[in-house]
């Protein structure tokens, strides 16, 4: 449940300090306009007294860990302040958005244990690749007016060869969050949820229209869905394996 509450405060404030620092961006694209600070529909101080109490809220969370999961907390913020302005300089912003997405890959372990272990490590990396790849399906909402303000993203790095490297980083995604399992010693249950989760990724791919920004919106929110089949993999099996049931 902390971590429940923790992921909803430190993601919105994430979300805060994106939309704060891209104000004045969002005003020149069709999609982001209307957004609560480029519309006026709310101050920048406003703004910023909300991503105060955002980052409270996590605080709380974050001093009921062990000494060593405050400390890997803390060492995220570096990240989650850097990402909005690394789409001004590299056509990989998702790389940096997936360190700072995929944290909790480390923050769960370490609240668990106090220490990180391979299992961690390799599904932060399995994590990384899957944002890489759903977040560039969501870059390419806002492909043309990006190129026209010099904002720069995978979407418009990959282009048309988009699909394939879909299937590269979603691949890389499904081996090693597969391999964070196997080393924790999840067993059929996971392994039947990672299917699952492989299947709906291809299904991803397959239905992707670049040219279609519903299309686009569609398959991106599709990933909560592919997030909580794994989810349920992952549950599913720890709780069978701890009733001895398997």
């Amino acid at each position: 449940m902390l971590f429940f509450f923790g992921a909803f405060a430190m993601r919105g404030a994430g979300c805060t300090w994106n939309d704060i620092v891209d104000r004045d961006l969002d005003r020149s694209v069709e999609r982001t306009r209307s957004r609560p600070i480029p519309s006026g529909q709310v101050s920048l101080a406003q703004a910023a007294t909300f991503l105060v109490l955002q980052s409270l809220v996590g605080l709380l969370v974050l001093l009921s860990f062990n000494a060593f999961a405050i400390g890997l907390g803390v060492t995220s913020l570096a990240i989650v302040a850097i990402y909005p302005f690394m789409k001004r300089i590299t056509y990989w912003p998702q790389i940096v958005l997936g360190l700072a997405f995929s944290w909790g890959a480390l923050m769960g372990w370490a609240a668990a244990f106090a220490r990180l272990d391979p299992p961690s490590l390799l599904l932060y990396a399995g994590s990384i690749a899957w944002v890489i790849g759903y977040d560039t399906i969501y870059a390419h909402q806002d492909r043309d007016d990006d190129a026209l303000i010099g904002i720069k993203s995978t979407a418009l790095l990959f282009g048309a060869r988009t699909k394939p490297m879909l299937a590269l980083f979603y691949g890389l995604a499904v081996i090693l969050i597969g391999a964070a399992g196997f080393t924790a010693h999840a067993g059929i249950i996971f392994t039947l949820g990672l299917a699952a989760f492989a299947t709906h990724l291809g299904w991803q791919i397959a239905r992707l229209d670049i040219s279609d920004p519903d299309n686009c919106l569609m398959l991106f929110k599709s990933d909560r869905d592919a997030g909580l089949i794994l989810f349920a993999g992952l549950l599913l099996d720890a709780a069978a394996r701890a009733y001895h049931l398997i």
